[in-house]
């Protein structure tokens, strides 16, 4: 049961986020950057990025609670939400966007491009932030589950760290089809995972 739900949280975080898909993001906001700034950078957003999820975590139910909102309701809207985002994935609609939002900052040279556009929304958009509230749904309050939820939050933010610092050789070893391809098929799976979500929400209120 423990390690079913590490798995599970893990893979729904890293597909959510995508650290490696997010790379050439990176390459493009941080274009002119030093390599020390870049570092910072990479640090920085992986770090708000990492605090957003985790309040997510752990008020999420809190909030839930109070707008009365029950959370078999919010795991059936979020696994729609999860699966526009999983065909924005598959049809290239989220890199264009993505490389839009990059484009922009770079034009803007906004102060602190750690936390716009990166952390938010790249990293811890909409998606990230619904699978975080369900996946702290499933835990049922267990703090052990949570603990293990907070790890498995950091362990993604700490990836994220990695793609960006290896941003440059990532992309030089995916190229543009590996980019592409992989893009496709983490939206597959997100799709799988979100026809999960609103399975177990319909089986939750007409269970």
């Amino acid at each position: 049961m423990t390690l079913d739900y590490v798995i599970s949280a893990l893979v729904t975080l890293l597909v959510v986020v995508d650290p490696v898909g997010l790379a050439p993001t990176f390459i493009g906001i941080t274009e002119g950057l030093s390599a020390s700034l870049r570092r910072q950078v990479a640090l920085r957003a992986a770090l708000i990025a990492g605090a957003i999820l985790i309040g997510a975590a752990l008020i999420g139910d809190w909030l839930l609670a109070k707008l009365a909102i029950s959370l078999s309701a919010f795991r059936i809207a979020g696994g729609l939400l999860l699966f526009s985002i999983a065909t924005e994935m598959v049809f290239g609609v989220r890199q264009r966007r993505e490389g839009e939002t990059a484009e922009h900052a770079i034009e803007e040279r906004a102060r602190n491009i750690a936390a716009f556009p990166l952390a938010i929304p790249l990293m811890a958009g909409p998606g990230a932030i619904t699978a975080t509230v369900l996946l702290a749904g499933r835990a049922q309050h267990d703090p052990l589950l949570l603990a293990l939820l907070l790890a498995v939050v950091a362990a993604v933010a700490a990836c994220c760290f990695v793609a960006f610092l290896f941003a440059g050789r990532l992309g030089r070893v995916l190229g543009v089809t590996g980019n592409i391809v992989l893009s496709r098929l983490l939206g597959v799976l997100l799709a799988a995972l979100a026809v999960q979500y609103v399975v177990d929400g319909i089986r939750a209120v007409f269970g």
